[in-house]
């Protein structure tokens, strides 16, 4: 057993490589600590830990929530500062000293006339001389701001001369949730997944109960800053743990279930602000699901730590401690007994040294690895682009009707069927391969509109601009969920920080230029061509599909784009691995079964131990050998 993986700890050595310095002439090693093989977590650990079992599939399901909870809370300020289609000012009797007035006149005498025909919003008419009819005089009427408030009235009546802080409210939020991403994510990689959440988690609940009470609009700017930083320290944590819980297969789709999640919330909002009669009480009914959340701050096994982290970091007592609980928890020793868990942890203690010490990174690695920081910037770029040119397609569907709802839900649909669309078809054809294709057609339509948008009819111009929405959400949520999977586990949280505060830049661009409409096709051009040089730089990302997630940053380096015409040696080692990954998944079935079925079946072993043993991490140097000679034999066949 000891020499099988002192073999296998040369081997690895070898893979990663042993470099010699031509200065020093000194060798170059890689850090004690380090894992011993890239596929570890994935071929070793999780399947013997119960694989994507019981436990882990509930835990999976209340990762969910967090995503229903933030998507509420992020949608519901477009309600609370939203300005009403209609509205004008609250007539007021006083400043009309005529009695006997019905309502209907008193509205029709108290509202002016505006130079474009319609009727004021922001006026009222004060008569000076008691006379409903205007004799003629100018000096009979004065036109006087609005004394008693407004019909339909908005969350601190930001109408008017106060028009102006709603754009400043929304960016006040967007720029906390910039910040947001980038020190949670950063946070995600030091302190870990469980503990950023719980902390955002409450953070959010106390600004978003604090939200409720405050009574002035300038009060409530930080506020809302604050808000937006707490929920996007929700959202990432959320994320990453979600997806490494999970296994190779159903990665995609834990991931867009998720997303429909949040078009759930999305969904459902218009209604509970409708049933809201104020503000304040909207504010505190989308609180409400966070508050339901708290609960995972008290109880670990709702929303463990990820052992993924904890391994690739090695922090072996928390790995051994994580390991054991969901060994325990998925009923992994009701199949092979207690000694399933010992062997597994004698076997780490003969892999790591006594005094190995856990080993941090953060963003500034990206500095020393070039592919990695390419892939990053890359896909922050793309989601950038997506997230902006929202703002085109929307301002083009408000062209063809001005009607809240209409628009609103058509976004909505969009981003729903994006989901699905992604669900159908990113793991049959590979993410770079729907990326690509998401580009495209989101650079299409952009380019038709720009171009003939005066002379295509409105159904047309619905048409495209509801296209384009739907493959700009495709592009956005694709290339989140392709940050996350290329990204080492080391540095995941701030990578996948990094992308989403590119998504909130590209939402704050859209706000700027929504107060500057001069600059409009000018923005829209600018956009129109980043979408152009997004299909150009997506051709140099790694494919991710099938491939276990990196954990190191050297994993993460190797991950290069894959050639237009690969040789027949990369299509042998291509087919080895897929062929290994099958074996290995075969051999941990018999984990995944239930106890049920277990007991039926190891009735006549003694001691309940099955005649296949678990996969042990001491298979690693046949594997290896078997891999090497596959994809020879492979490679000499086709050629």
């Amino acid at each position: 057993m000891g020499h099988v993986v002192t073999l296998h700890m040369q081997s690895s050595r070898a893979k990663r490589g042993v470099t010699l310095s031509s200065e020093t002439g000194r060798t170059n090693r890689p850090h004690k600590s380090l894992p011993l093989s890239k596929m570890d977590y994935e071929t070793k650990f999780f399947p013997r830990i119960g694989g994507f079992g019981r436990y882990t599939k509930k835990v999976v399901v209340w990762s969910w929530f967090p995503s229903f909870a933030v998507a509420l809370n992020v949608t519901s300020s477009m309600f609370l500062t939203m300005t009403p289609e209609t509205f004008h000012c609250r007539p007021d009797p006083l400043l009309l000293p005529m009695s006997n007035l019905t309502e209907e006149e008193l509205i029709r005498a108290s509202i002016p006339w505006d130079e474009d025909g319609g009727p004021s919003r922001c006026e009222l008419l004060k008569n000076l001389n008691g006379s409903v009819e205007a004799s003629g005089s100018s000096d009979e009427w004065e036109r006087v701001p609005c004394t008693r408030g407004w019909v339909y009235s908005t969350e601190w009546n930001l109408v008017c001369k106060d028009s102006w802080q709603i754009p400043v409210h929304n960016i006040c939020f967007v720029t906390g949730s910039i910040l947001g991403y980038i020190v949670f994510g950063a946070l995600c990689d030091r302190l870990g997944r469980r503990h950023c959440f719980t902390f955002a988690l409450i953070l959010s609940c106390v600004f978003g109960a604090v939200i409720c009470f405050s009574e002035s609009s300038v009060v409530s700017l930080p506020l809302r800053l604050c808000q937006g930083l707490s929920l996007a320290g929700v959202s990432v944590s959320s994320y990453i743990t979600r997806l490494e819980l999970c296994d190779l297969p159903h990665r995609l789709t834990v991931a867009m279930v998720a997303v429909l999640f949040a078009v759930g919330a999305e969904t459902v909002l218009p209604a509970v602000a409708l049933a809201c009669h104020s503000w304040q009480i909207l504010q505190a009914v989308v609180t409400l699901p966070l508050v339901l959340l708290l609960p995972y701050w008290c109880c670990v096994s709702v929303f463990p730590e990820s052992p993924r982290w904890q391994l690739a970091t090695s922090q072996i007592p928390q790995v051994k401690w994580s390991l054991k609980e969901f060994t325990i928890r998925n009923q992994v020793c009701l199949l092979y007994g207690v000694a399933m868990t010992d062997s597994l942890l004698s076997e780490i203690n003969s892999v790591y040294e006594e005094d190995c010490q856990p080993r941090f990174y953060s963003l500034l690695s990206l500095l020393h690895h070039p592919v990695t920081r390419r892939n990053c910037l890359t896909l922050s770029f793309t989601v950038f682009t997506a997230a902006a040119i929202q703002h085109c397609f929307t301002t083009d569907l408000y062209s063809y009707s001005t009607h809240f709802y209409l628009n609103y839900y058509v976004r909505v649909s969009a981003a729903a069927a994006a989901s699905v669309f992604l669900y159908l078809l990113a793991n049959r054809y590979g993410r770079r391969g729907v990326l690509l294709f998401s580009a495209i057609a989101t650079c299409l339509p952009s380019l038709l509109l720009l171009a003939f948008k005066q002379n295509l009819y409105g159904v047309l111009v619905l048409a495209l601009s509801t296209v384009g929405l739907l493959f700009c959400q495709v592009l956005a949520v694709l290339s989140v969920f392709f940050a996350c999977e290329v990204m080492p586990t080391v540095i995941r949280g701030g990578c996948l920080g990094l992308v989403l505060a590119s998504y909130s830049a590209g939402t704050a661009a859209s706000f700027l230029v929504g107060l500057q409409t001069d600059f409009y096709y000018l923005y829209h051009l600018i956009l129109a061509f980043f979408t152009v040089f997004s299909i150009i730089v997506i051709l140099r990302l790694p494919e991710s599909n099938r491939r276990p997630l990196p954990d190191f940053l050297e994993e993460g380096e190797s991950q290069r784009r894959p050639l237009i015409l690969p040789s027949p040696l990369d299509g042998a080692k291509q087919l080895g691995a897929q062929n290994l990954w099958k074996d290995q998944r075969r051999k941990s079935l018999r984990v995944e079964r239930t106890p049920a079925q277990a007991l039926e079946e190891h009735a006549d072993i003694p001691d309940g131990n099955p005649e296949t043993p678990p996969l042990s991490l001491s298979d690693t140097a046949s594997q290896d050998q078997e891999y090497e000679t596959l994809a020879e034999t492979e490679s000499e066949t086709a050629l």
